[in-house]
């Protein structure tokens, strides 16, 4: 199938139906309005016949089959349960892991919502990582904390979750390295420095840890007495 079709029925995809007009001038921007528009009619013709019942027999607008099913939307809807506190399928993770949307397409058109995409996974990871520090689950809390910051290194909030959930986890220098890490790394490309907020947490998550494993009280309390006996 030819770049045409393929992008014809992305923007389809994502977009959901568009009149032939609105996909001419998408599609085919730098041509003449009588040019794109026999473009789509080309496109949509050479559609019809190599996958017949892919489109919908409605002549305009265009839009998808009733019966395609479209994995963004999945993808997309499971995204936004999790983030409404449900538990993610083993293949959702999966997906938010790594998917990305048309990696190698560069069109102007597209390149929102590829950074919207990313932006849904990164936000559904953190909360998911969240989720798993509530429920005292460090080393799943990492998995889902590191793949957000994979998506956006320079992204204090899934550093921060990262950070967390190695001191949850025991892994204290792995802490402190991966700090140090993203210090350096904001420092070079950035030419900043993280926030006193996240030093902090990095402190202070490594001293609750320490007290957990004592057995010593929380800071601002005092060590109850015993009381004397007769």
């Amino acid at each position: 199938m030819g770049s045409r079709q393929q992008r014809l029925i992305a923007s389809l995809a994502l977009l959901g139906p568009r009149t032939r007009a609105y996909l001419a001038g998408l599609l085919w921007p730098d041509s003449t309005e009588q040019q794109a528009a026999s473009s789509v009619r080309v496109t949509v013709f050479k559609i019809r016949h190599q996958l017949p019942g892919l489109l919908a027999e409605n002549p305009d607008p265009l839009r998808l089959s009733d019966d395609v099913c479209v994995d963004l939307d999945r993808l997309r809807d499971g995204a936004d349960s999790a983030l409404a506190g449900a538990e993610p399928h083993p293949r959702l993770m999966q997906l938010l892991y790594s998917a990305e949307l048309l990696p190698g397409w560069y069109d102007d058109w597209l390149l929102f919502e590829q950074e919207r995409l990313r932006q849904q996974r990164l936000v559904a990871l953190e909360a998911i990582a969240r989720r798993h520090l509530q429920d005292d689950q460090p080393d799943a809390a990492i998995a889902a904390a590191m793949h957000a910051a994979a998506i956006e290194p320079l992204r204090e909030s899934a550093q921060a979750l990262v950070i967390r959930s190695q001191v949850r986890a025991g892994n204290t220098a792995e802490a402190r390295r991966t700090y140090e890490d993203f210090r350096r790394r904001l420092a070079e490309e950035m030419g900043l420095e993280p926030s006193t907020r996240l030093e902090r947490l990095v402190m202070g998550e490594r001293l609750e840890h320490a007290r957990t494993l004592t057995g010593a009280p929380a800071a601002g309390t005092t060590p109850a007495k015993h009381q004397k006996e007769d």
